[in-house]
């Protein structure tokens, strides 16, 4: 567990930003937090390593949740800021790895429009370090 602007982030090998073991690059600066238990991780490999207990998604229906950290600036975003911008942070402009957006379903309930316009594997980086 690392505290990153104030919040407890818990992962495998966090460092200042929220990076993890499982995603280090340069625009790996997210932090979510989990609606099953609250836990705030870097991302679902770490929470599947470190909670005792299936991951849930957030409900389109509490889109208005503040779930989303960026560990650059400390911004606290609801779903919907985050899923409106998931490029770059709107406080601070600190770009978010696109390849994020390819398991955005394993936090959040996606709308049809939106499953539809998630990127593929082969359009956007999807790997640690890819």
């Amino acid at each position: 567990m690392r505290w990153i602007h104030g919040i407890a982030v818990q992962g495998i090998d966090v460092d200042a930003q929220t990076r993890c073991r499982h995603w280090h690059g340069a625009t790996d600066v997210v932090a979510l937090r989990m609606k099953c238990c609250g836990m705030w991780v870097p991302c679902f490999a770490c929470h599947a390593t470190l909670a005792n207990h299936a991951a849930a998604v957030w409900p389109v229906a509490e889109r208005h949740a503040t779930a989303v950290l960026c560990g650059a600036c400390g911004g606290r975003l609801s779903i919907r800021e985050y899923l409106a911008a998931p490029a770059a942070c709107p406080r601070c402009a600190a770009a978010f790895n696109p390849g994020c957006a390819k398991h955005h379903h394993l936090y959040f309930a996606l709308t049809p429009a939106e499953r539809s316009r998630q990127p593929s594997a082969t359009t956007t980086r999807c790997r640690p370090d890819g």
